[in-house]
């Protein structure tokens, strides 16, 4: 389970579909981005992650890889598959034939890499590829039917060459008897001498005065607005116009027939080839992810079929492609959620990265259940986890009225019926919100409940009753976001064993806050931490 509904929209997910689409080459790979889901199962997501670190080898190997052609086919090959009426065009037969190759030089890549002793050079890929038929035949009867411009040729059988022949022969015909009417309508004084024939339906005619028009032996076609002129059809040339008509009529028929054939040889296949544009929409995506993984100097960590994340030098991608338009870099986390401390209490300084921090967890984790490479230092280890429950406050909603902490508390009752020993919950500003004395024992209570559930998590607080439960607690650790006490400013590392503080005094005193009520403030806190 993933909650909440607009998760994705949350953690940036759909900013990293937008970044992956831009590297695909075809729909095919978009349709397969936008489709990109969350999985619990081992072995998917490492299927996933291999072919995707394979993919980044490609990439950075400079290997020539087919990257032409990645048209998507299937509904074109749908309609024709059951309506035997049907027939693919020039065009479709061409798209097939180049996307079919493509294909094919695909699934040759693979199977041709090998490193030392024969082995695969990217073994899951070759996997994949392996299971993918490839169609010579249909490239090959392809090629014997289209010239170079994706046309018939003349020789695709040998009545389409004769008709052509003929048509040549034709239309010299036409051109013959139309310059002989003409010297002949000059000499006889009946046009012109610098009268040239007028083409009008696509047909050559003569125009000519209208009381001359039946001096020339042929069919009047058309005449002036005002009547005066006649445009006509010498008969030769009219002859020599319905022979290169009937010839086109037959030329057409033809090419169907010929398209035929070869639609009557791809139609058997169909299915088959439909599960090799799904390679192809694969192959693209995968390299797409690749090409977005290399941006993050993202990595695949060691999967574990366990919940648990041992993280080092852990980057939030997003913040590193933004960073990096700057010339600057994101200060690296290292985290770790394991057995004996399941669940992160992590406290700091306001705007010293413990959202962030938050963040990059439900981000990376995501993305690694979705088959993404992550932004980590190799060696890092990562499981997999069944549900992430995240809340991370913005939960005020206008349109019924729930303040911020209903909203929490909305949250944190579905957490209670979801969680579990493979939930992972994310929590920013634990139980703040409301008057911190009872906000504070109700985040303390739901965080036995969550501990008791075995269940793992990141949870933001400055509650001081909760970092002392993480001190006494097994399963629970405290963890602080460093803070530049000297220089007063936030460092955004991650320490984990001790709680981190507000440092409030020594930003007011910073800021310029008046000596005395610093003072008066500080008497406060220690009098109500004896009270308590």
């Amino acid at each position: 389970m993933i909650y909440p509904n607009n998760f994705e929209q949350r953690i940036g997910i759909d900013t990293i579909r937008h970044y992956i689409i831009e590297k695909c080459l075809s729909t095919l790979g978009t349709s397969c981005v936008q489709a990109m889901s969350f999985s619990t199962d081992w072995s998917t997501i490492e299927q996933w992650l291999m072919e995707t670190e394979e993919f980044t080898r490609i990439l950075n190997n400079k290997e020539t890889f087919p990257i032409d052609f990645y048209l998507d086919m299937r509904d074109t090959l749908r309609q024709v598959e059951h309506d035997f009426t049907l027939w693919f065009s020039e065009e479709d037969t061409a798209g097939l034939m180049n996307s079919l190759q493509t294909l094919s030089d695909i699934v040759d890549f693979f199977q041709r890499a090998k490193v030392g002793a024969g082995r695969p050079k990217y073994p899951a890929l070759l996997q994949a590829a392996d299971r993918i038929k490839t169609f010579p035949a249909v490239i090959e009867q392809a090629n014997n039917i289209l010239d170079k411009s994706f046309k018939i040729k003349d020789n695709a059988s040998s009545t389409l060459a004769q008709i052509r022949r003929g048509k040549i022969e034709a239309t010299k015909a036409i051109s013959r008897h139309m310059e002989a009417a003409m010297r002949q309508a000059k000499a006889d004084g009946l046009i012109s001498k610098d009268m040239q024939p007028s083409v009008r339906f696509g047909i050559q005619l003569i125009p000519v005065n209208a009381t001359h028009k039946r001096k020339i032996k042929g069919v009047v076609h058309d005449g002036s607005g005002s009547g005066k002129t006649v445009y006509i059809e010498p008969e030769a040339v009219a002859e020599a116009s319905n022979k290169l008509k009937e010839l086109e009529r037959t030329e057409r028929q033809e090419v169907i027939r010929i398209l035929t054939v070869f639609t009557n040889l791809v139609r058997p296949a169909i299915q088959e080839m439909l599960d090799g544009y799904n390679f192809l929409g694969t192959i693209d995506f995968i390299r797409a992810k690749a090409a977005f993984c290399i941006r993050i100097n993202a990595v695949k960590p060691v999967l574990v079929d366990t919940p648990q994340i041992r993280w080092s030098k852990a980057v939030h991608p997003l913040l590193h492609i933004a960073l990096l338009q700057e010339n600057k870099t994101a200060h690296p986390l290292d985290i770790t959620l394991e057995q004996q401390a399941r669940i992160l209490l992590i406290s700091g300084a306001n705007a010293g990265g413990k959202s962030l921090c938050l963040k990059t967890v439900a981000l990376l984790q995501y993305m690694l259940q979705c088959g993404l490479l992550i932004p980590v230092e190799a060696g890092s280890e990562a499981g997999i986890f069944a549900h992430i429950l995240m809340d991370i406050g913005d939960g005020q909603s206008m349109e019924n009225s729930l303040s911020t902490y209903t909203s929490h508390l909305s949250n944190m009752k579905v957490f209670l019926q979801e969680c579990h020993n493979k939930t992972l919950i994310l929590i920013d500003e634990f139980g703040g919100g409301t008057e911190p004395q009872i906000g504070g024992a109700i985040a303390e209570t739901l965080l036995e409940r969550f501990n008791e559930r075995g269940c793992f998590g990141i949870i933001t607080t400055h509650f001081q009753n909760l970092k002392h439960y993480a001190d006494r607690t097994a399963g629970v650790i405290n963890g602080a976001m460093l803070y530049d006490v000297q220089q007063m400013k936030p460092c955004y590392q991650l320490a984990i064993g001790q709680p981190g503080s507000s440092y409030a005094v020594e930003v007011a005193r910073n800021i310029g806050l008046p000596e005395d009520i610093i003072e008066a403030a500080s008497v406060k806190v220690t009098r109500s931490a004896e009270i308590v």
